[in-house]
């Protein structure tokens, strides 16, 4: 059977959750977003989650749900706190690894066209900004910022998720002009 929009939303969420659970990776969830938003029918979507364990309700869960917004406690992040802290520590740490790889490569190519090895002026691009992007890190794993990050990510989502909700309840409420009658 062919498969709705609010089939291949529920898969994709699903799979949001799945990815937050650290049970995707990055690359993987992009893989199967675009093909839960290509899917036709059924079969599709449900091949995309045959290696994911059901959702189950936080109510009739074994294991106590867990706050995105609690302080750690002890130090130590809950389990489900992993995905959320990595997700933050790239963030942070990506663009300063993306930039120091191309000042590295220009001095690489300069030195290697020079027929010399060159000064290695990149440590004063990488040394101060790595010293900040360290106080950073540290500062914000101790203050709990990776969690209040992803609950104010959370909090969006839920946004976006009900104003799309109230413009679809809107736009079947209203009447369609194809609907009335010619006059």
């Amino acid at each position: 059977m062919r498969a709705a929009d609010a089939d291949r939303e529920a898969v994709a969420d699903r799979l949001r959750v799945a990815l937050s659970e650290g049970r995707l990776d990055l690359h993987e969830y992009d893989e199967r977003l675009q093909r839960a938003y290509a899917a036709r029918t059924y079969a599709e979507l449900n091949a995309l989650l045959t290696d994911l364990p059901p959702v189950t309700p936080a109510e009739r869960s074994a294991v106590a749900p867990v706050d995105p917004a609690a302080p750690v406690s002890d130090g130590q992040p809950a389990p489900a706190g992993r995905g959320v802290t990595a997700r933050w520590l790239a963030e942070v740490w990506l663009p300063y690894l993306q930039v120091i790889a191309v000042v590295v490569t220009i001095w690489a190519v300069t030195s290697l066209l020079s027929g010399d090895l060159l000064y290695f002026w990149p440590v004063w691009v990488a040394g101060p900004w790595g010293a900040v992007l360290v106080v950073r890190t540290v500062t914000g794993l101790t203050g709990g910022e990776p969690r209040r990050r992803a609950a104010e990510r959370e909090r969006q989502r839920q946004r976006r998720r009900a104003k799309r909700e109230r413009r679809s309840e809107l736009g079947s409420a209203e009447p369609d002009e194809r609907d009335e009658p010619a006059g």
